[in-house]
């Protein structure tokens, strides 16, 4: 879709400063104060992540419970099993947990639900299951907020709990020995935006930090944190939590670890995903995240966890190359899902006058439908909600949206549609029947009538600045490289360049122009990648990231086409 954009504008006096203080090209200090970072202190901070910034992890609500009921458990040499997520930040989440409470000393297993017989979240049969075998405290990661039921049957059956997660509560929180989310109430810890992993990475920096006060670890060697950065940035990345403040520190550090990691588990992973130089974090999105989330989508996510914890390079190597060969065979129902979504929505004849998407199939695969409905947002802009049914005619749902507006809060009105709901502003789940479907379409295209106008429904791209022909060179390059990682929150800058000259201009590979643009008395080729069908008569604005490209040995600087339009001169 065509996109508005948005062009921001930095405070000059705040670049000047940065710009200053820190030795930074101006343009990067622009870009930085149009982020927010207008000091020399929060430009060193975002320039030089460290783990010393972090808040003190006992500022989370319920982590001194924690703390001295994983210590009790320790001492008495109980069972502790850690109850996780089917997804890479439940993965990462419970692998860290697993690994760090075992290098301590505690007795300690793990349980992964399975997507189609166990569903999201604590499930009481699942629970069940884990107190039949002896498990003495359930310890979960990325998930259990919103279990209040299943909280009072571990109380009931005198199995201890303890909650860790980062989703949104609901207006009770479940009764356990101890629950930890930055985000239910009463909880003074300053970041708010933790991923399920950065959540358990603070537990075990907790619990490492009473376990040296009480002289654990005189005469051995102490736990090293730094060895589980790997785990906290693939989870972190993963889960696409904007990667600033704590996360920020995570995902620059992580990604070190993760580009040296010793594991045989990421090591085979990284193997099969064609990774041989440092990891970034586009590759752990697009490359590692799918491999590991693609077991758990398609049947049972142990073997990304049996991945992790590995240390036989043997069986890594065999889990891995499963672990690929599940994310092919996903990549093809989605493939062959979003097909069969793209034609319901043309056949309907109701885009673009509907503001929502709202589509529902017996054929579809349960597991896919999140992803299938991220691309049907990307193609239409409209909040979308694909429906996976069953034989039975039970319905599983997945949605995303769109900036200005809340998914949840969407559901929330229809609620009266659904058999049940949850998730947040931008990713939701739902969990209907066949005839409710119709009904539930209907309110839903409601909530979406009333909540957005004709602007909402026009993508927009942000654009951080607006640069001269000059500014563009590998100084540029150079300068935004400190920027790094961008993923949410810090995403990979946009700049426009106004009133270009196309002088040349082929179609390469599968509909990409390679053009060769004049600006300025100064030329700049340019890849615009699936652009084959934008015109580039007449002057033309650019918006585009400058980047270095290498070809035959030979290193060259490159404008990567985010967008065209008519030069608006």
């Amino acid at each position: 879709m065509r996109k508005k954009w948005n062009i921001k504008s930095a405070e000059a006096s705040a670049t000047a400063l940065l710009s200053e203080s820190l030795g930074l090209n101006a343009v990067v200090a622009s870009l930085l104060a149009g982020r927010g970072i207008i000091t020399a202190e929060d430009g060193k901070a975002f320039l030089s992540p460290s783990l010393s910034s972090m808040p003190d992890p006992f500022l989370l609500k319920g982590m001194e419970a924690a703390v001295n009921r994983l210590c009790a458990a320790l001492n008495s040499g109980e069972k502790v099993c850690i109850y996780g997520d089917y997804d890479v930040d439940g993965i990462t989440g419970t692998a860290l947990l697993v690994s760090f409470l075992r290098r301590v000393g505690v007795n300690c297993s793990y349980f992964i639900p399975n997507r189609f017989d166990d569903g999201y979240g604590l499930n009481q049969d699942a629970l069940k299951r884990i107190m039949d075998t002896g498990v003495d405290l359930i310890v979960s990661v990325d998930c259990g907020i919103t279990s209040v039921v299943e909280a009072e049957f571990c109380q009931n059956s005198g199995t201890d709990l303890i909650i860790t997660d980062h989703h949104t509560p609901k207006e009770s929180i479940p009764e356990a020995c101890a629950v930890i989310n930055p985000l239910q109430p009463g909880c003074c810890y300053p970041f708010k935006m933790l991923a399920g992993v950065g959540v358990a990475f603070n537990l075990i920096i907790a619990m490492r930090s009473r376990l040296r006060r009480d002289g654990v670890f005189e005469g051995k060697s102490e736990p090293d944190l730094r060895d589980w950065l790997d785990f906290v940035a693939l989870g972190t990345i993963a889960d696409v939590v904007p990667l600033i403040g704590q996360n920020r520190v995570y995902a620059y550090l992580g990604l070190k670890q993760l580009s040296a990691s010793v594991r045989p588990g990421v090591e085979a992973l990284k193997n099969v995903a064609g990774i041989k130089d440092a990891v970034t974090c586009g590759q752990v999105g697009f490359r590692l995240a799918p491999r590991l989330n693609a077991a758990g989508r398609m049947e049972c996510a142990v073997p990304g966890v049996e991945l992790l914890l590995g240390t036989d390079p043997e069986r890594s190597v065999a889990i891995a190359e499963e672990l690929d060969a599940a994310n092919a065979e996903r990549q093809a129902v989605e493939r062959s899902m979003l097909q069969e979504a793209i034609a319901m929505v043309e056949a309907d004849g109701k885009y673009p006058a509907r503001r929502s998407i709202v589509l529902a199939s017996n054929s579809w695969h349960q597991g896919v439908v999140g992803i299938v409905a991220s691309r049907i947002v990307e193609r239409y802009h409209r909040p979308a909600i694909l429906i996976a049914l069953d034989q039975e005619g039970f319905g599983k749902g997945s949605g995303r949206s769109i900036p200005g507006f809340h998914l949840l809060n969407a559901l929330k009105e229809s609620s009266e549609k659904l058999l049940r709901f949850g998730g947040h502003q931008y990713a939701a789940g739902i969990g209907l029947t066949a005839d409710q479907i119709e009904e539930f379409s209907a309110a839903f295209e409601a909530s979406a009538a009333r909540i957005m106008g004709d602007d909402e429904l026009v993508p927009t791209l942000n654009v951080d600045a607006v640069v001269s022909p000059d500014e563009i060179n590998s100084a540029l390059v150079s300068g935004l490289k400190c920027l790094e990682p961008f993923g949410a929150g810090n995403p990979e800058p946009t700049f426009a360049l106004l009133g270009v000259k196309v002088l040349d201009r082929r179609v390469v590979g599968d509909g990409h122009l390679k053009l060769r643009l004049e600006s300025g008395g100064r030329q700049f080729a340019a890849i615009a990648f699936r652009m084959v069908d934008y015109s580039t008569e007449g002057l033309i604005d650019v918006a585009f990231f400058p980047e270095l490209n290498v070809w035959n040995n030979t290193t060259s600087l490159q404008l990567r086409i985010k967008d065209i339009r008519p030069a608006e001169v």
